[in-house]
């Protein structure tokens, strides 16, 4: 995992969520950096890049976000990734998705984090927008194993 804290981000949203499946399981579900489209929604397609380190992912609306792998750890199932181009009106993105195992060892607690720079909006409103995009996100993950 990245330590983004002694950077000068403005904006920052963190999201997570309780699975009733194993940790290592639903690892292998969204681990991979490609791994996108088989459970977020709002993400039909991906496709890797530069020997898998860099992802193109498609919006609905045909728009195209270019994310980099910073780091990956298949030990802690965790990846950190940094935002090249995005229709976000942000900066110096960079967030963190992990799966920990539940305090009670029977399920998985998912997280999505990330800090970022905001560009002529405010850090409420960036962070309100990634805030409903993790939440998203991980309520379709959910969605996903209950479905």
């Amino acid at each position: 995992m990245i330590n983004f804290l002694n950077n000068n981000y403005y904006g920052k949203s963190t999201a997570y969520i309780e699975i009733p499946v194993e940790a290592d399981k639903v690892w292998q579900l969204i681990g991979g950096f490609n791994a996108l489209p088989k459970w977020a929604p709002y993400i039909p397609q991906s496709e890797l890049q530069e020997e898998g380190r860099v992802r193109h992912l498609a919006n609905p609306d045909g728009s195209v976000i270019i994310e980099r792998l910073m780091a990956f750890d298949e030990k802690e199932r965790s990846y950190s990734y940094h935002i090249l181009q995005a229709p976000f009106p942000v900066k110096d993105y960079y967030s963190t998705l992990r799966v920990k195992k539940s305090d009670d060892g029977n399920g998985s607690l998912v997280e999505w984090f990330g800090e970022f720079t905001p560009v002529n909006v405010s850090d409420q409103e960036v962070s309100s927008l990634f805030q409903g995009i993790y939440e998203d996100g991980l309520k379709a993950l959910r969605e996903h194993y209950n479905g």
